[in-house]
């Protein structure tokens, strides 16, 4: 994507992704522009009013009571930007923050904000100079919007703070402005507010976690595929009949996905045509795999629902209207998007939790009809896979916890002006952690289900047969135990990369 346009419309997912992680550019549109130019005279002609306005001319959250004099003004807006950088903690992935800036700058570009055409021009030629301010982990509520991460990125155009350039070089903000010949903002009326207060953090995370999950999601099926055949399962229950007879639309697209990697297996066609073989039914997590895969594809829908209306808001706090009125409102608070990255992260561990079940039924002698024990070379003296499902369990365990919604809490704050809280940044924080679990888990998966489908040694459809050789490119077959950890990892790259997806579509077409 070599442009992305920002305008009065909403930016699409996939442009968030584009800047965010490939570095795309962004052009402000003209009509973008003669809107932001026309609403700040609406801003302009109530600053210079002698009737106080929340955000133009008196002071912020408890202290709205306060009338600023107009003299004072622009260090009111200053001031707020320097005192509302307060956050604390690790930094902040690159990613996010260049995603929070993009949707701080589509609302910017609204003329919803107040704010001047400079400003909005001063955004993108920070994000186009590859300039990402430096954030912490801690310091947003998830109400009032996302303030001390989306301060100290106004920090930045400021001048002041820390950033980092485009090659990662972390230097002052103003270095970098100078570096980029951008010149430092100097915030008028209602500005310092207007690039504070909005959703932009949480909502970036939410769009890159709905990318990254719809990956995982299509990952699973074909794991679980693997799995079904090294455990000589069976297709039979992913008929589209038998799912169709419950008509949820995600399990409909998994099992869809599951038949086409089995396709041309002769370990499910054996169980198919052999009236007499012995297993008659599948554990839960092979035959329950498209229902629970499902499920996590019907919430990703909802999110992605809330995300999409979410783009396509302005977020602050006052608004401008299009009749010029200045008002205050609680669009700021971080409730639907907080609500939908919970519901992810439960959907995420799910998803995790019946992969480590699979994995282990695949090293346990007793439930894996004829594997050896832990798919070790030579049991007791090796321990094969043993200590990979550890792992698994100990991330399974992790993203457990963080599956406990924390959109549920609110912390008052402001002096009880802030009462109630909506914590969606948090929630943002950890389903990133829990879908990097997820990853891992799905990679211990696909990499147990390799050796033991090379173990049975009785083939397997195309498609994971593909699979398998692509795994075997980064790991090398069955043997003595080895060291084990950079073998995981590398199987988490194909999984994250979508190259161990790509291998099974190159049988079975596009999955869903």
């Amino acid at each position: 994507m070599e442009h992305v346009h920002v305008g009065q419309g909403p930016v699409e997912p996939a442009a968030v992704v584009a800047v965010a992680r490939a570095g795309a550019r962004v052009a402000i549109t003209p009509d973008a522009l003669a809107a932001v130019a026309a609403t700040r005279r609406h801003v302009e002609t109530l600053a210079a009013s002698d009737r106080p306005v929340y955000g133009v001319s008196t002071g912020f959250g408890a202290l709205a009571t306060r009338h600023i004099p107009t003299e004072d003004r622009a260090l009111l807006q200053q001031s707020l930007i320097r005192s509302h950088a307060a956050g604390s903690g690790p930094e902040v992935e690159r990613e996010v923050v260049r995603a929070m800036m993009l949707l701080r700058l589509s609302t910017l570009a609204t003329g919803r904000t107040g704010v001047r055409p400079v400003v909005v021009e001063t955004y993108a030629a920070a994000l186009n100079a590859g300039i990402t301010p430096v954030v912490h982990e801690y310091g947003s509520l998830g109400c009032s919007g996302d303030l001390a991460p989306l301060a100290h990125c106004a920090l930045a155009l400021v001048g002041e703070g820390e950033v980092t350039d485009a090659a990662g070089v972390r230097l002052p903000a103003a270095a970098a402005l100078a570096a980029a010949s951008i010149e430092p903002l100097v915030l008028a009326e209602k500005e310092g507010l207007a690039l504070i207060n909005g959703t932009d953090g949480m909502l970036g995370m939410l769009v890159l976690a709905c990318h990254d999950f719809g990956r995982l999601l299509t990952a699973a099926d074909v794991v679980a595929s693997l799995s079904i055949e090294a455990l000589l399962g069976s297709d039979r229950v992913l008929a589209a009949d038998l799912v169709g007879l419950r008509p949820q639309p995600g399990q409909a697209v998994a099992a869809a996905n599951m038949r086409a990697v089995l396709a041309g297996s002769p370990v499910v066609a054996s169980h198919r045509d052999d009236p007499h073989c012995p297993i008659v039914q599948d554990a839960y997590s092979l035959r329950c795999a498209p229902q629970v895969a499902g499920a996590g594809r019907d919430t990703l829908d909802h999110a992605r629902r809330v995300a999409g209306w979410e783009l396509a808001a302005a977020i602050d706090n006052p608004v401008v209207t299009a009749d010029g009125r200045v008002e205050s409102n609680g669009n700021f608070h971080g409730a639907p998007v907080g609500y939908a990255l919970d519901f992810l992260a439960i959907a995420a561990a799910d998803l995790a939790s019946i992969a480590e079940r699979r994995t282990d039924r695949m090293l346990d002698v007793r439930r894996s009809n004829g594997l050896p024990p832990f798919l070790a070379a030579d049991p007791g003296v090796d321990s094969g896979h043993m200590i990979l499902q550890y792992t698994q369990a100990g991330i399974v365990a992790e993203l457990k916890r963080l599956a406990a919604p924390a959109s549920v809490d609110s912390i008052p704050s402001s002096a009880l002006q802030e009462d109630h809280v909506s914590l969606g940044w948090h929630a943002g924080r950890k389903l990133r952690r829990a879908l990097d679990g997820l990853t891992r888990v799905l990679a211990c998966e696909a990499l147990t289900a390799a050796r033991a489908l090379d173990l049975r040694g009785l083939g397997a459809a195309p498609a994971s047969a593909a699979v398998v050789e692509r795994i075997r490119r980064e790991v090398a077959g069955p043997g003595h135990d080895r060291f084990l950890a950079p073998e995981i990892e590398a199987v988490v790259r194909l999984v994250a990369s979508g190259d161990l997806v790509a291998a099974a579509e190159e049988v079975t077409g596009p999955l869903g």
